[in-house]
């Protein structure tokens, strides 16, 4: 029997490959710049705006041209690096003390123990309080006669009592202890939603295999979250970088400069010294410390995920 090839005509579309591809890449592009917009629009009216008014001088006085001299200023202005030094420290610890105590509570209630509902609720709880609210129970802790020097009294430990927000050597401490206490439970809720969609597969066969609790979580869960572990941490850092409720509320940047922070400087600037132009200035520099830190967290858990 003789077979024969048959040639399958081709369709002409009336344009080339290349020029297909082009095509789609102009629809696509516009599609982008479509969807992008809206945010683009955002961007431009409450970002540029604000970086050009930043060259201006004090809110209260008519507006006088200055160019650069606010980032000048800043760069010789002595209470910036005191607020870098604060806010370093609030970010080191805070961090530190919140993300990993987060994860690991975030794994247990993954598990699904009896009562985890219960306790995700309560965990959750500081997150429904109000600012103000987390203040007055914190004023409260650490008052002299507080919740912390009584403990302290009633122990037998009377020679650790302070005056935890008017000493200096504390008072930054104290406020670093707020955040940790509320962030723990709120991240350990995103956590818990994050590895809850971990297949248990993977957690039963490394228990065949004789693996604990303590092992999964670093050695099969903490891999897993790596990406999610930087978006955590990410927004930790954005919330502590620019926050300074607790200093406005608690110490008002004291004792001294003990908790100045360059958010506090930032609030100082534009709502107690009225200086518009300056603070607009602050921020903008505190922008740009955000960007660098974020692509800095992105690059080392993407290292850490390969």
């Amino acid at each position: 029997m003789t077979t024969t090839n048959q040639s399958i005509p081709i369709e002409k579309t009336g344009f080339s490959h290349a020029e297909y591809g082009r095509r789609i890449a102009r629809q696509r592009r516009s599609s982008f710049l479509f969807l992008v917009a809206p945010a683009l629009v955002w961007f431009l009216t409450f970002m540029l705006w604000p970086l050009l008014n930043m060259s201006w001088n004090q809110l209260n006085l008519p507006k006088k041209f200055i160019f650069l001299d606010n980032f000048i200023r800043i760069f010789n202005d002595p209470k910036v690096a005191i607020g870098l030094h604060n806010t370093g420290i609030y970010l080191v610890a805070g961090i530190l003390g919140i993300v990993p105590a987060a994860f690991m509570l975030g794994f247990f209630l993954s598990l699904r123990k009896p009562g985890y509902r219960i306790l995700r609720t309560v965990f959750f709880s500081p997150a429904m309080l109000s600012v103000a609210a987390l203040a007055m129970i914190f004023l409260g802790v650490y008052r002299t006669d507080g919740m912390l020097n009584s403990f302290l009294n009633a122990v037998g430990l009377s020679a650790l009592t302070r005056i935890w927000l008017g000493d200096p050597s504390t008072a930054l401490g104290a406020l670093i202890a707020i955040d940790i206490w509320g962030g723990i439970g709120f991240n350990s809720v995103l956590f818990f939603a994050a590895l809850a969609s971990l297949p248990e597969e993977l957690y039963e066969a490394a228990m065949l295999d004789g693996a604990g609790y303590w092992t999964i979580m670093w050695k099969i869960a903490f891999p897993l979250m790596i990406d999610f572990i930087g978006l955590v941490t990410i927004l930790q850092f954005l919330a502590i970088l620019s926050g300074a409720a607790y200093m406005i509320l608690l110490t008002q940047g004291g004792p001294g400069t003990a908790t100045f922070t360059l958010g506090y400087y930032l609030y100082d600037q534009a709502f107690l010294s009225h200086r518009l132009g300056y603070s607009q200035a602050l921020g903008v520099v505190i922008f740009f410390i955000g960007i660098i830190v974020i692509l800095l967290i992105r690059r080392i858990t993407a290292r850490l995920s390969n």
